[in-house]
Order: C-alpha cells, then structure tokens, then sequence
C-alpha cells in the first residue's frame, strides 16, 4: 500500500481557494518561497492594467496609474503596520537594500554585521563596500539552523553602523526574533535592517512593535505578486535623516519640474525610490494581495503551520530528517530535506509532476495556504521513488 492510497484527501481550511490558482490542476506545487503560485486575480489585474495601456497609453499616467502605485504603497503599510509615507517601491530586493546602504556615513561606524544563514544578496550588497572601508562581520550559524541573538550582540559595538539579518532564514526557515535583534543594534547606536522577504505574508510582521528601523519584503513569495515589484519600509524619523546617495526622478519631491541644477528628495521614505515603476508587476502584486488582505495574514499563519507540521511529519515518516527549527514555533513554511544530488532530486520531482526547488545539500518544500495534505503524501511519494534514495 502507498501513502497515497492509505490517505483520505484532507484539507485545512482555506483549500476553498486552490482552485484560483490554475497550477493545481496538473501539479503538486510546494515551491512558494521561490515563487508564489499564479491566482487568477493577479492575472485579471494584470489584464486591466494592459486594458488601461492599450486604451489609454500614456495619459493614463495622471490619475489611474497614479493612483494604483499610492494604494500600493498604502496597502503594503497595512500587512507591515506602517504608514503609507514610510513605504517605498523598488524593483528588487538588491535595489531597495542599495538605497539604505548608499545612506549610510561609513567613516565613524565602518561596521556591518549580517549573519552567514541571510540570503547572499544581503552580503553582497556591503562586500561591495569593503574596498571603499566597510567592515562586514558574518556571525556564524552553532547549529547552521538558526543564529542566536546573542551571538550577534557581541558582534555590535560602537562602531557598527547596521545590522542586517533575515526574519525568516531561507537556509532552514527558523524565525528570528527581530525584536531582539532591533533591540541589540539600538544599545550600541547602530540601526537594524530587517529581510523579510521570507515572512511578509505567511507570518504577521508588525514593524511598530518590532520596532525595527528598515525592512525589506516583496510579491515574488507569499505575496503573490510575481516578480519586478518589492517594497522598503523606512521608520519616518530615520528616513528624515538618511540622504541616498543614488537616485533617480521618482525619488524626487518635484519630481515634474524636470530640473537638472536641483536634487530635492521627498521627505519620506520615497525619497529611496529610483527609475518609473514596472506596472505589470504593480498590478499583479496588487491582484496577489486581494487573496492576503481578504485572507488575513493570521489566519494564513495559523492554517501554514498546520500543513508545516504534516509535511514534516510526512518526510518524516517515509525515513527523511528534514533540518528545521527545533520548535513548531519557530518554523516558517519552509521545509528543508537533506539529499545527496538536491538538483537531481528536483528534476525527478518535477518529472513525477511535483514542483520544488533545491538549495545546497537541500530539497526544500514550502507549502502555503493553498496546498492540501495530500501535496505532501504525493511530493513525498515521488522523492522517496527516486533510484538513488
């Protein structure tokens, strides 16, 4: 008997929108935290706003498309608990990081300290910097799951400009406590930056009480916009204080004078804005994020964490160790499976019809809340059938 056949279909609760999102008609898809799965609200926004560009062309600019890029802005305040002031859009994440480092006054405080589980993009972005006299400090991993907040304390001192860590760990999916972390950087002076492009979405993120001083997070993942569109929440108070030193006209206050002699930014957080804004990715961002408001980011956590455990339960029981945070609570949607050829292992998922991704030594699934129990008996199955396991 498989685990497929000794296992009535099962579901938990927000299954009822799995049918917005064509992909599960062919596929098993666990790969949200590459890339969020195509609902058809995204694909309808998408539509109208090339409706818009076909009917309309560049007139449209004045008031419609405006108007669309003020209730994004506004609307990713509301799933961070910020104002819509403190938001600004980027095209990537490598983009609105840059705008914060670019900020920064490096000769007093030449210190930034990043941890080695954060995404390469985050070291990138100060390795960059080190020639000119950044200092980068990595605090290392004791258990390559997680990074204790401790360990980073003894990386800050009175020379550290920024600390930079991942709310979610794409390496392992643990969750950092980045109110700790906020709370270490500020007794030494130093800001703190978080990247939450891995939590913004299926975990409740609340700025304000995190008390975080920059965070970065986008559609590509759990909110379902797809590529081309990320956000840059700024606190107001260190957003008045920080002069990028890259630019471009969406970052200025008058942005339609159209003078060469005068760079006047905003006195927000747009002032870290740069070139015209993709507006298909606008759109479908927009469309992605009717399913999170209407959702609720709560709800999605509390439904996620359910399929987390079941499919860890499920790897589990098929003989897998998958590498994840000791505590439930302390998970994300991210479930990491040791395997020996992980590319290899995704092909042969992919060919059973099953979507995953691969990092180094790592299968990694992430469901999300349009999944089922049984993806994971399925993904489960067609990892275990692979000749090599």
């Amino acid at each position: 008997m498989t685990l497929a056949s000794s296992v009535k279909p099962r579901a938990l609760g927000l299954a009822r929108y799995r049918g917005e999102f064509p992909i599960f008609r062919d596929r098993v898809y666990l790969n949200t935290c590459s890339l969020g799965a195509l609902g058809e609200r995204a694909r309808r926004k998408v539509a109208e706003f090339l409706d818009v560009w076909q009917s309309r062309g560049a007139s449209a600019w004045y008031d419609v498309w405006w108007e669309a890029l003020g209730d994004l802005r506004a609307r990713y305040g509301r799933i961070v608990n910020a104002a819509p002031g403190e938001i600004a859009l980027a095209p990537s994440i490598s983009a609105a990081l840059s705008g914060v480092a670019e900020s920064l006054d490096y000769r007093r405080r030449p210190k930034v300290v990043i941890t080695s589980l954060d995404f390469p993009t985050v070291a990138y972005q100060w390795l960059a910097k080190v020639p000119g006299g950044v200092e980068l400090v990595v605090v290392e991993s004791p258990d390559t799951i997680s990074v204790p907040v401790d360990a980073i304390a003894r990386a800050v001192d009175d020379r550290t400009a920024l600390v930079v860590t991942s709310h979610v760990y794409f390496t392992t999916g643990a969750i950092q406590d980045i109110k700790r972390v906020a709370e270490v950087a500020h007794a030494r002076g130093a800001l703190c930056l978080i990247d939450a492009y891995q939590s913004v979405g299926q975990i409740p993120v609340d700025v304000q009480d995190a008390g975080v001083d920059a965070l970065v997070a986008g559609g590509l993942k759990w909110l379902l916009g797809g590529p081309g569109v990320v956000f840059l929440y700024v606190r107001e108070a260190v957003a008045r204080r920080l002069e990028p030193r890259i630019s471009g006209w969406f970052g200025q206050r008058e942005q339609f004078a159209f003078d060469p002699r005068a760079l006047t930014l905003h006195d927000d957080a747009r002032r870290f804005e740069m070139g015209t804004p993709s507006l298909a990715a606008i759109y479908a961002q927009l469309g992605g994020l009717e399913y999170i408001e209407e959702i609720g980011v709560p709800r999605i956590r509390e439904v996620t964490a359910a399929l987390t455990e079941d499919l860890i339960a499920t790897v589990r029981a098929a003989g897998f160790t998958p590498k994840v945070a000791a505590e439930p609570e302390r998970r994300s949607a991210i479930v990491m499976i040791p395997m020996p050829d992980p590319a290899a292992a995704v092909r042969h998922l992919a060919a059973g019809g099953v979507i995953a991704d691969s990092r180094p030594g790592h299968v990694r699934f992430s469901p999300f809340f349009y999944n089922v129990q049984d993806d994971h008996v399925r993904a489960t199955e067609r990892l275990a059938s692979q000749p090599a396991h």
